[in-house]
């Protein structure tokens, strides 16, 4: 049908023109973008997640920049200790110099200050962006809260759309040459707990179980455990060298009275601690006799043999002869003691003269011997003696105590730990432990601190009360008697005895002095000290450092993932939202095309109307 009022053909090439038109707009908007959805109308969803990517890039933008920063913080502390590492090295052999005799300690000394200068000015200068992790103001060092630096590292966003930032973390105290407070690594590390309270001691030369330590003063040697040895009941006397004995004289004899092993309650009458730890209760046994004990030349014969015709030429003689005698019956002798050379070939030589007799205590807990009535018939006394001598109860001390703090170590409450064993009287020794939190829940407290006598006490029954039957109790403010129980234990000489040992501290070694106070030329005899103090210094130096590379690798490790998301991230963005241009660019084509055929299309049904209207004409 041909109406003069509509135009169908016309109207259809129109909508197909406005559609195209449309279409084309569309295509020229992506290509003139390059986005295919640059609008939250184009795509809510793709928009949505695509424009907080965009965000999160920003973000991860800035986390590479602050790894950079982190970097140069790195770098300038790790050159700091590198280059300190080598001053030491220096400082080192300057001291192992200063040990050649002729050497001047004054002016190594001088040398030495100009190292610690250097040291002083490489701490004071290691700074980058106001930040120094060599030189530091922090209050306590040892606690993990105060002396830990973070570092952001990345930063993440879960599938709730919560944002955080995650961070590297680092320790200064591993890195801090010097601290306000102390505890740098080239100052004295103040959780210094000396002797514990005074149950090590310290000595320059001991013979066992010892622990390596540096006085503040400079002094080196070792702690060790304290300990009470047996004290025998025991007297000398002198032998007659130069003229011997001669029982070969008919009705030559020595003749005396043996008595041991009676008690008495703090013989010698000791007053205060010893006194004290001397004490026990009765009733006291009163020893054994053995009486009328006789020497003759058949004697000296049997124990020397007949070609000696009873004649006794020097101690170590006379004291087989009175082994023979006493040994069964609970006593003993010895002729072993030295003297210096007098001709100075060797250092020392047998001393002729010495001997001694104690008892074996064969006979009940006492320690005592004693030499009465002694008479001699025809013969000298061979410098035998009428004489007595109690022993003494060696299963108590006094301790010295000591304030002292079981500082921190990491980030447990637990600390600084001592362990130790303990016995009484030679009996197997029972393991003890004690740290911070330990000191800290017994005494209630929060600085793992043991600031008095009767803490100390406290501590040691807490420990010791479960296994042993002792008596523990503060003397003064800085004496602590620790003992066997003597209701219960009634041992003196050599059954008594009391001893700490393997004592161990969880951070030993640590630095006891400060590295700004050696001074070779005050203190020469320090200079072992010094060298040892020096090793150990340095090698905490160098674990900082490495501790400083390892942050360094993490940190370059951080920087290239980071630089990783920020590429995948883009491109995630780009696969939602970006035009494909060559998609776009044929589309286009094909529109302009299309729209030019619209465009005839609709000449054409305008045309067939005008044909129409020439009718009318």
């Amino acid at each position: 049908m041909v109406s003069i009022l509509t135009n169908s053909s016309a109207i259809a090439a129109l909508q197909t023109l406005r559609s195209l038109t449309s279409h084309l707009d569309e295509t020229q908007q992506n290509i003139s973008s390059g986005l295919r959805i640059g609008e939250a109308s184009d795509n809510a969803a793709y928009w949505s997640i695509a424009t907080t990517m965009r965000s999160d890039n920003k973000s991860l933008s800035a986390v590479h920049d602050a790894l950079g920063l982190s970097a140069a913080i790195i770098d300038t502390a790790y050159a700091g200790l590198n280059s300190v590492i080598d001053i030491l090295g220096e400082f080192s052999a300057k001291l192992v110099a200063s040990k050649q005799d002729g050497v001047d300690k004054g002016k190594v000394q001088k040398e030495l200050d100009q190292l610690k200068q250097a040291v002083t000015g490489i701490a004071n200068s290691a700074s980058f962006n106001g930040q120094n992790w060599l030189k530091t103001d922090l209050s306590d060092i040892f606690d993990p809260n105060v002396t830990r630096t973070s570092l952001v590292a990345s930063t993440t966003r879960n599938g709730a759309g919560d944002f955080a930032t995650q961070m590297l973390d680092f320790s200064l105290a591993d890195v801090s040459l010097f601290n306000s407070t102390g505890g740098g690594l080239l100052q004295r590390d103040p959780r210094d707990v000396n002797t514990i309270g005074g149950i090590r001691s310290f000595d320059p030369d001991p013979s066992y179980d010892a622990t390596p330590y540096i006085q503040e003063s400079g002094e080196d040697g070792w702690m060790f455990p304290v300990s009470a040895g047996p004290r025998y009941a025991g007297f000398s006397f002198d032998f007659p060298a130069k003229d011997g004995l001669d029982f070969s004289v008919p009705g030559a004899e020595i003749q005396f009275d043996l008595i041991l092993d009676q008690e008495a309650s703090n013989p010698y009458g000791s007053t205060g601690t010893t006194g004290n730890l001397q004490e026990i209760p009765g009733p006291f046994s009163p020893g054994v006799p053995f009486t009328g004990i006789t020497i003759t030349k058949a004697d000296v014969d049997a124990s020397l043999g007949v070609s000696v015709g009873g004649i006794v030429k020097t101690n170590t003689e006379f004291a087989k002869v009175l082994n023979d005698k006493l040994n069964t019956l609970g006593a003993s002798v010895s002729a072993d003691g030295i003297m210096p050379d007098p001709t100075n070939d060797k250092r020392y030589i047998h001393d002729p003269e010495h001997m001694a007799i104690w008892s074996l205590e064969l006979h009940g807990p006492g320690s005592y011997i004693e030499i009465a009535n002694l008479t001699t018939t025809n013969i000298g006394t061979g410098g035998l003696v009428e004489k007595s001598r109690y022993g003494q109860r060696g299963s108590g001390t006094v301790l010295g105590f000591e304030s002292f703090q079981l500082g921190k170590v990491g980030d447990t409450e637990e600390g600084v730990r001592v362990d130790f064993k303990f016995s009484i009287n030679g009996q197997p020794a029972t393991s003890h432990s004690f740290d911070r939190a330990y000191v800290n829940t017994l005494l209630n407290r929060d600085d793992g601190r043991v600031e008095t006598a009767d803490d100390m006490v406290t501590l040691l029954k807490s420990l010791l009360d479960a296994d042993w039957k002792l008596v523990i109790e503060a003397a003064s403010p800085n004496e602590i008697i620790i003992k066997s129980d003597p209701d219960f234990d009634r041992e003196t000489g050599y059954g008594s005895s009391l001893a700490f040992s393997n004592i161990r501290v969880n951070i030993e070694p640590i630095p006891s002095l400060n590295f700004l106070s050696i001074d070779v030329a005050e203190h020469p005899e320090s200079v072992d000290a010094y060298i040892t103090y020096m090793n150990t210094a340095t090698q905490r130096i160098i674990d900082g450092t490495s501790s400083l590379g390892a942050l360094r690798s993490r940190v370059d490790r951080q920087t290239d993932f980071v630089q990783s998301l920020m590429d995948a991230n883009t491109s995630g963005i780009g696969t939602l939202v970006d035009a494909d241009m060559n998609h776009e660019s044929t589309r286009l084509k094909a529109l302009q095309v299309q729209q030019q055929l619209s465009i005839q299309a609709l000449q054409i049904a305008n045309s067939q109307q005008q044909s129409i209207l020439q009718l009318f004409n």
